[in-house]
């Protein structure tokens, strides 16, 4: 045999969640509803332009317009440096690299693969 559960299936009154709620210890901590400002408002606040009044004319100086600076073409080292410099022979080099790097270990180690 088995006991029924003394507690509810469905949700719990109101008049008795608000019972619960004004009987607890935490109710004078946590009682009060507290808006704080959120990180969207501050964000906002922080890019919004700066209100200015109506009535103070807004003087505007032109923003002193920098040239970048003019770089120097890189001196090309032929198509040896533009072959080595490649994203596709650096792969290459490093597939070939671990590759041979396991076969010394295999070797090393006794577990190179046996030939049949």
């Amino acid at each position: 045999m088995l006991r029924a559960p003394r507690s509810l299936m469905g949700p719990v009154p109101e008049g008795d969640l608000q019972q619960s709620v004004a009987g607890s210890p935490l109710t004078a901590k946590y009682g009060q509803p507290v808006d704080r400002e959120s990180a969207y408002e501050r964000l906002a606040a922080r890019l919004a332009p700066p209100s200015v009044a109506a009535d103070a004319p807004v003087e505007r100086r032109p923003a002193p317009r920098r040239r970048p600076p003019e770089r120097e073409p890189e001196p090309s080292g032929g198509v040896v440096a533009d072959v080595l410099g490649s994203a596709a022979f650096r792969s290459f080099t490093r597939s070939a690299a671990s590759a041979l790097g396991r076969e010394i270990t295999r070797g090393l180690f006794g577990t190179r693969r046996r030939r049949r």
